[in-house]
């Protein structure tokens, strides 16, 4: 029982908008987006697993997503899209932090398209030219797909698979900045 309300302390704390005192209690309207973003997702094997990964990962975003209903869509949308491909999805994030900075509109000078960095040809190469990769879901739907197929590609070597991902295989820059970002910010000790 001890452990259960300290763990509630932790969350109570963490809804809490920075610089708001404690005795004001959580943001009211980030718990009720928490409440009904953990109660929809079905990549989590229960709601309580799903509170606390949603409230701390949405901690973590705070500073890059300041919308929460936005944030909670992309960490939803992450873990789902993670979980299906049996990745990680703090790694997803960390890909994300690196390609986008979280910016869903963001469009790179090679044409890179998004929160993952699609490019647009994988549209036409699978034969759906009018999926738009600025919607979230579709783009970690295309994200982490073909960052799965990277790692099983390279039989598990994560570096060589972001290196592919990111198209610079042989080249450690990139999936540096990657691991730094997952084992620094975005995995759960």
């Amino acid at each position: 029982m001890v452990a259960r309300f300290s763990v509630i302390g932790f969350l109570a704390a963490l809804l809490l908008p920075a610089g708001v005192p404690a005795d004001m209690g959580p943001d009211p309207e980030l718990r009720e987006i928490l409440r009904a973003a953990a109660s929809d997702s079905d990549s989590f094997p229960d709601r309580f697993e799903a509170e606390v990964w949603l409230t701390d990962m949405s901690g973590r975003l705070a500073r890059h997503v300041s919308d929460p209903q936005e944030r909670i869509k992309i960490l939803t949308r992450v873990h789902y899209e993670a979980s299906r491909v049996e990745l990680p999805p703090e790694l997803i994030l960390a890909v994300i932090e690196v390609e986008s900075n979280f910016d869903r509109y963001a469009i790179s000078v090679a044409g890179a398209i998004g929160l993952m960095q699609i490019m647009p040809f994988w549209l036409d190469e699978i034969g759906r030219p009018n999926d738009n990769l600025l919607h979230i879901d579709t783009n970690l739907r295309y994200g982490c797909t073909i960052l799965r197929f990277y790692y099983d590609k390279e039989k598990g070597d994560l570096r060589r698979a972001l290196g592919r991902y990111n198209g610079s295989l042989g080249k450690r820059k990139y999936p540096n900045k990657v691991i730094d970002k997952l084992s620094k910010k975005w995995f759960q000790a």
